[in-house]
């Protein structure tokens, strides 16, 4: 798959730099128009070992406006690869345009009801295919935190801070493991009340890491996964006027967000040089009236 890594650019916020905060922004978003931010990252060690073992398809787990199920279909199209998603809800309507561009790459779509969605171990069994390779909704897992690992690698060794969107933890977990001792990483998470995060994401933690402190903040998802408001529209329309930094309704419009009332709030120590990682994927503002967004 031809990647363009060169592209990845450390972009200066001039609207976040203020009460002695300066603010850059790793644009991971620009890596792949499809496979975008942390999604090759985090699927590139999977697909390295379904090949080894000589598996022809590859299955996994997302909802209806999910980032990692268009990224995993075109992905798998480029390595001669099968794919299956295992989509939660219905397809009594027409597909959701993130549905619909994963089916044009060869995706074959199953969709299952949300009740039985959460029970992923029995779909794997009764699929029970010796030739599919299942990857974990997200790309959760200690093969995803692996890659993810290398997204430091392409940001400035001189932050003291780095923050990122939370969905699954895994590409938090990789960053935490890659981090250097003078460095914190804070998440936003995405999700209403996931307070067991924490956990699943120190379950990805190399042995090194598994002291290393980090934050998680729950003050920021907007009523839940894929909610939102005015307030949060507003603000990521005028992020794209001040910075032509584009973000999703999903994770990183709330993360952005919630950096700048955080330095308003004065939650970083002055001089604090401060990272966000832009994790890539605006399908979800796929489901906006025309016209919400400026971009």
């Amino acid at each position: 798959m031809k990647l363009a890594p060169n592209s990845i650019a450390i972009q200066n916020i001039p609207m976040l730099t203020f009460n002695g905060v300066e603010t850059s922004i790793a644009r991971f978003d620009l890596l792949h128009p499809i496979v975008s931010g942390n999604k090759w990252f985090k699927l590139k060690y999977y697909i390295e070992e379904a090949i080894k073992y000589q598996k022809n398809c590859i299955a996994s787990f997302g909802g209806t406006y999910s980032n990692h199920i268009v990224a995993l279909a075109f992905v798998c199209k480029e390595n001669g690869l099968r794919s299956v998603g295992i989509i939660r809800g219905d397809c009594t309507t027409a597909l959701s345009p993130t549905l619909a561009q994963a089916k044009e790459f060869g995706m074959e779509l199953i969709f299952t009801s949300r009740t039985k969605y959460n029970e992923k171990e029995s779909i794997k069994n009764e699929f029970n295919n010796p030739n599919w390779y299942w990857v974990n909704e997200g790309g959760y897992g200690i093969i995803g935190a692996k890659g993810a690992t290398e997204m430091l690698t392409y940001t400035s060794k001189d932050n003291s801070a780095i923050i990122c969107a939370v969905g699954t933890g895994t590409m938090m977990a990789g960053l935490i493991n890659q981090s250097r001792p003078y460095q914190t990483v804070t998440g936003i998470s995405v999700l209403k009340n996931n307070f067991s995060i924490a956990n699943e994401i120190t379950n990805l933690l190399s042995d090194s890491a598994k002291n290393k402190p980090f934050n998680m903040l729950h003050e920021y998802h907007f009523g839940g996964y894929a909610k939102t408001n005015k307030q949060l529209l507003d603000f990521m329309n005028h992020l794209w006027e001040k910075e032509k930094i584009p973000t999703d309704i999903v994770y990183t419009g709330k993360m952005v967000f919630a950096v700048d009332q955080l330095i308003q709030n004065n939650y970083f120590k002055k001089g604090t040089k401060l990272t966000i990682i832009h994790s890539g994927g605006l399908q979800g503002n796929c489901s906006l009236p025309k016209g919400s967004l400026l971009f």
